[in-house]
């Protein structure tokens, strides 16, 4: 009799606490693996599935890397950072993402990401780095842009089978639905998630390389100040990358030692990821005292009344 590779333990709890006394609780899910795909720890379910949401940014950035792209149009290591985005739409974002346009001799009227509410540029959503990489990689393949957010259309499908091939599955098994950007995201298994970011944690070749250096030594492009992956990436310089998405998504790389994280909130709260990948990457030694000193002030202390604490741990398996 053989026995089955253990994927599940106790998952953790995030209280919020008011004054000390338990107000409402947070299930999170959380699972390390390394290159590989081997499971290595794990609070939860290893197999929740969840959509990857803008977790997946790094690796939509692979068609830009793949392609020729960031020669042909000389592209910077901000502009990948950008791409690889989900920014807060400051000044500064919003001009990154138009030099990638303006690079490309991409009319910024093509963008198909949504107008947010009470802004007058689409330049100004969170995801515009993302759809202006895939422009220009349109552009240099001599692909349609009026469809580019289609499932169907090359450079989605480029996506998908660059997705595809790093976790050695096929393209066509994939669950995909539209992100609240318009462009495809995927359905995965958490751990599956984890693997993504320990394979772009081990910076194996040269697109990943790039990808990685331009997140960590541009921080302030991937979210923006005060925001948790810029913050994280500021104080673990060279050590880890790190990028969140919707619906209680926070996934880390360790790099150099390829290992990834990736953390699932239930009921999908922002708050209680934060708080979480913190809690554990301390307890993995990811980080020291002092790093998750400064986060756990801007992460779990919600004001003078009210904090979040996290009950529970990884287990190893």
């Amino acid at each position: 009799m053989t026995m089955a590779k253990r994927t599940q333990a106790v998952p953790l709890e995030v209280r919020l606490l008011r004054e000390g006394i338990i107000e409402s609780r947070h299930i999170v899910q959380a699972v390390v693996t390394d290159e590989r795909g081997r499971i290595l720890s794990v609070a939860g379910n290893a197999e929740t599935a969840s959509f990857v949401r803008s977790a997946l940014k790094p690796f939509q950035a692979l068609a830009v890397t793949a392609t020729g792209t960031l020669e042909r149009y000389n592209l910077s290591d901000r502009d990948l950072a950008i791409i690889t985005a989900s920014h807060k739409g400051s000044i500064e974002h919003v001009r990154q993402a138009f030099n990638i346009l303006w690079r490309s001799d991409i009319d910024p009227l093509l963008l198909q990401c949504p107008l947010p509410e009470g802004k007058s540029s689409r330049l100004e959503h969170n995801c515009s780095g993302k759809h202006a990489g895939m422009l220009a990689v349109c552009k240099q393949n001599n692909w349609l842009f009026n469809n580019y957010f289609e499932r169907k259309h090359p450079v989605q499908q480029l996506i998908l089978n660059k997705v595809a091939e790093l976790l050695r599955m096929p393209a066509e098994e994939f669950i995909s639905a539209h992100d609240d950007c318009g462009v495809p995201t995927y359905l995965m298994q958490i751990a599956q998630i984890a693997t993504l970011y320990a394979k772009l944690a081990t910076r194996s070749t040269l697109d990943m390389e790039r990808i990685v250096r331009a997140m960590t030594h541009h921080p302030t492009m991937v979210a923006g100040d005060g925001q948790f992956d810029t913050e994280l990436m500021r104080l673990t310089p060279g050590e880890l990358v790190s990028k969140s998405g919707g619906e209680g998504i926070q996934c880390i790389g360790r790099l150099g030692e390829g290992m990834g994280m990736a953390i699932k909130v239930i009921d999908g709260a922002r708050r209680a990821k934060y708080a979480v990948a913190i809690h554990l990457l301390q307890q993995m030694g990811w980080i020291a005292p002092s790093v998750a000193e400064a986060l756990s002030e801007k992460f779990t202390i919600l004001d003078k009344y009210k904090r979040l604490e996290v009950i529970g741990e990884l287990s190893i398996l």
